[in-house]
């Protein structure tokens, strides 16, 4: 296990570049399953959880060659079903949640699928019938298996069906998508994910010969074809990273330039952090960050106390409630933060309140945030990175305080951010990775 050894109370500045984003990596890499062509996908991320995943396909028999660090070309010519019932194929495809997004494109080509129960972020309960409720729709057979603590899935001849998710789940939306672009006759999606992650995915299954109407909506139409070709593919820049560098340079008063953004596709993310009284501007692609000395958090017009809660896009994404947490606490004000999705990722908080944060834990879903003004500097402590989002809140947390911080357990962080520790020290950090 790694740590991160952190001297806080630098001032940062400079540019960075975000990298590609994790989440749209997970689902175009198991899209390539789809064909039998080649794939090229560029803008990958070099992080933990997408380098499991290619590793996964790999070992199940797709053909991949790394082209740089961030192009790879994926031809999933034969499949090694016999693999998907090894120890081996257990170990890997547990030990990250994005494996789970697998199984729709192999039910669509071959027929079948098999896999066991993904692991990922111990955030709460993260069920998956949505994804086997949309299979069954579509005419699979799907089982359970208790003893083996695994999923199967077989359905030769799909067909097209309607279909309401009862969530609009990101990856059970992508898995039937992938499924039945496959299937015969056409698919509705009623209530379906709409984030760019998904759009994304949907824009390269067109590149590949698919038939999908309603593209950034959450009614999805899809006609389905024989079969798909290969394409290339491009990743958006990752949102979560663009919000974690906007928090960032917010906490330690640093004067930050975040390069080519992608701001379109960032949705309410950058009025989220306007909302903590953070100054940004738009330049072109890029997003600037002044030094700020003071931020205050806006109220309701009524003068109400300030609500940050995530929704399905284009609400806010969960994935970035743990930064605008963090970040408010040097606010001037106070903000309720509400973590509709998921009951365990406040938990985090604890680590926050012993630096000398002023938080009120009110649930597992919801925390009062009232904002130091800068007035008491957070101190430096030890503490454990518990999943991929709170570790960065912790780190910027850490960056912020007086004093040498240390953070265990940063292979959590490793799993979604690329050469974090590299890349922040080129602005001026001072983060030192020890065994």
């Amino acid at each position: 296990m790694s740590s991160f050894v952190i001297q806080g109370g630098k001032k940062l500045s400079g540019e960075i570049v975000p990298q590609g984003a994790k989440n749209e990596a997970l689902q175009v890499i198991c899209a390539v399953l789809l064909t039998s062509e080649k794939v090229t996908i560029k803008n990958i991320p070099n992080i933990r959880d997408v380098i499991k995943l290619i590793d996964l396909i790999q070992s199940i028999g797709v053909d991949v060659q790394k082209k740089s660090n961030s192009i790879y070309t994926f031809k999933a010519k034969d499949i090694n079903f016999d693999y998907l019932h090894t120890e081996e194929y257990r170990e890997k495809s547990t030990s990250l949640r994005g494996s789970i997004m697998m199984i729709g494109p192999l039910l669509a080509r071959f027929g079948k699928g098999y896999i066991p129960k993904p692991g990922g972020d111990k955030i709460g309960r993260r069920r998956v019938d949505t994804h086997f409720v949309g299979f069954e729709k579509l005419g699979a057979k799907f089982e359970f298996r208790h003893k083996e603590n695994s999923f199967k899935v077989e359905g030769r001849n799909l067909k097209g069906a309607s279909m309401l998710l009862d969530e609009a789940s990101v990856t059970g939306t992508a898995n039937i998508i992938m499924a039945a672009v496959l299937a015969k006759g056409k698919t509705q999606i009623y209530n379906a994910a709409c984030e760019p992650y998904v759009q994304q995915l949907c824009k390269m299954l067109v590149k590949m010969g698919a038939k999908i109407s309603g593209i950034a909506s959450n009614l999805l139409t899809i006609e389905g074809v024989k079969e798909l070709s290969g394409c290339e593919h491009v990743i958006l820049p990752d949102m979560i990273e663009v919000g974690s560098f906007i928090g960032l340079a917010a906490m330690t008063g640093s004067e930050i330039t975040i390069k080519n953004v992608s701001y379109e596709n960032l949705g309410i993310i950058p009025n989220s952090f306007k909302r903590l009284g953070i100054q940004l501007e738009k330049i072109g692609d890029d997003i600037f960050v002044p030094e700020q000395r003071h931020y205050e958090i806006e109220s309701f017009i009524d003068g109400s106390i300030m609500n940050i809660a995530d929704a399905p896009w284009p609400g806010l994404t969960p994935d970035l409630l743990s930064v605008l947490l963090v970040t408010a606490t040097q606010a001037e004000g106070s903000v309720l933060i509400h973590q509709k999705m998921f009951e365990s990722r406040l938990f985090f908080v604890d680590k926050l309140i012993d630096m000398g944060a002023q938080i009120i834990l009110c649930d597992p879903h919801r925390a009062t945030v009232i904002g130091l003004n800068n007035k008491i500097r957070l101190r430096a402590t030890n503490m454990t990175s518990p999943d991929i989002r709170a570790g960065v809140a912790l780190l910027i947390a850490a960056l912020s305080a007086d004093g040498i911080s240390t953070i265990h357990n940063i292979d959590q962080i490793d799993r979604g951010y690329q050469d974090i520790d590299i890349r922040l020290n080129a602005l001026g950090a001072d983060i030192k990775r020890i065994k």
